[in-house]
């Protein structure tokens, strides 16, 4: 077994919600009064971002159950409204709960994934399931 490495220099631990396709083309009214500026990466424009650099050493999908987190924040947020529309407007509520079921569809249809990926540099040896117990 090697030795657990604590600081192993330049490395990407990267949590994102990205697309299949390539497509530069975000949906305006999410970019609009969502996430402004956005964008959803496919899995070529990861790959291709530190290419040469670093190296896969893990690629986890966590798409096919992100579905099942988007209705329980849904069932938070009605549950909750009673107390919050005090302080927003319903068109805050009908924007979050439209963008929060939207998204559910999309993630049981596959359109979107939730990728957890770790690159690390090429010439370093680790042992990933040590990495991941560190935390890093």
């Amino acid at each position: 077994m090697m030795r657990p490495v604590r600081h192993i220099g330049l490395s990407c631990l990267l949590q994102t919600i990205g697309r299949n396709e390539t497509n530069p083309i975000m949906d305006s009214w999410l970019t609009r009064y969502i996430f402004s500026n956005s964008m959803l990466p496919s899995p070529e424009q990861i790959s291709s971002a530190c290419n040469g650099i670093l190296v896969f050493e893990d690629w986890h999908n966590f798409g096919n159950d992100y579905d099942k987190t988007l209705v329980a924040w849904y069932d938070d947020f009605v549950t909750h409204w009673p107390e919050l529309q005090e302080n927003y407007s319903e068109t805050l509520y009908r924007m979050w709960v439209c963008y929060l079921m939207a998204s559910t569809v999309a993630f049981r249809a596959r359109h979107l994934q939730l990728w957890q990926i770790i690159r690390l540099p090429r010439a370093l040896r680790v042992d990933i399931r040590v990495f991941v117990r560190l935390r890093c």
